[in-house]
């Protein structure tokens, strides 16, 4: 796979908080939500609906990721990996998009290729999908820019969220990556990055504690760090948990 990685632009969205239950509006139909992970350990995972579908992470950015992000890169760009033709990846290129771009990821590798995701004909999302699926990931990235129907959206959700709306000129340091798997393996779509990372060997069934494993990972490099936060994408009904 190209790490060739589109310029980035100076186009920025408000921040999204961690609260993607917007993507009714985007035209994901029930009973596709998303749920708290209440914490990390086995235990706490038995009360996480099932099925698990995707996971999104939110942390803090900070030197220490930064560093390792480096050294995953170089390390990926030497020993290289394998990635699934079936996995669908936008790089990210608008600053703040990051909420965004989990919850698109989360719906994009379960909707394409034949996935389980039915999405609402003519919505925002399935239009923006339909048109993006067989472009490049260069291409994905500016059929973002460029379009304004999927930005009202997230802008009209970031804007009423629990919390004060920011300024366009904020500087975030949290991020949102999404995890998924496909074709047997565990996959990290993190937009920043210059392609999808494989986690190796994952299954439906094997899916959330593979994805808690990488979560703790992400933990474990900043022990004294609070800012994380877990939540999943599942199909179970609400009143069933």
């Amino acid at each position: 796979m190209s790490t060739a990685q589109p310029t980035k632009k100076t186009l920025r969205w408000l921040p999204l908080e961690s609260n993607p239950e917007y993507v009714r509006d985007l035209g994901v139909p029930a009973p596709w939500r998303y749920a708290d992970v209440m914490g990390l350990d086995e235990e706490l995972l038995a009360f996480v609906p099932q099925p698990v579908h995707a996971v999104i992470l939110l942390f803090p950015c900070t030197p220490k990721y930064e560093e390792f992000c480096q050294e995953e890169r170089q390390r990926i760009d030497k020993e290289g990996q394998t990635v699934s033709s079936n996995i669908v990846f936008y790089p990210q290129t608008i600053s703040n998009a990051c909420g965004t771009m989990g919850v698109l990821h989360s719906i994009a590798n379960n909707w394409a290729h034949g996935g389980l995701l039915k999405l609402k004909v003519g919505g925002v999302i399935k239009t923006f999908l339909e048109k993006t699926i067989n472009l490049s990931p260069a291409e994905r990235a500016t059929a973002l820019e460029e379009d304004t129907t999927l930005a009202r959206v997230h802008e009209n959700h970031a804007s009423t969220g629990q919390t004060a709306t920011p300024n366009l000129a904020d500087i975030v340091d949290l991020h949102f990556v999404c995890l998924v798997e496909r074709d047997g393996h565990l996959y990290e779509l993190d937009g920043n990055k210059p392609y999808p990372i494989n986690h190796g060997p994952s299954s439906k069934d094997s899916f959330l504690f593979d994805a808690i494993k990488v979560a703790k990972k992400f933990v474990d490099r900043d022990p004294e760090n609070l800012n994380f936060s877990v939540i999943a994408a599942t199909t179970a009904e609400e009143e069933d948990y």
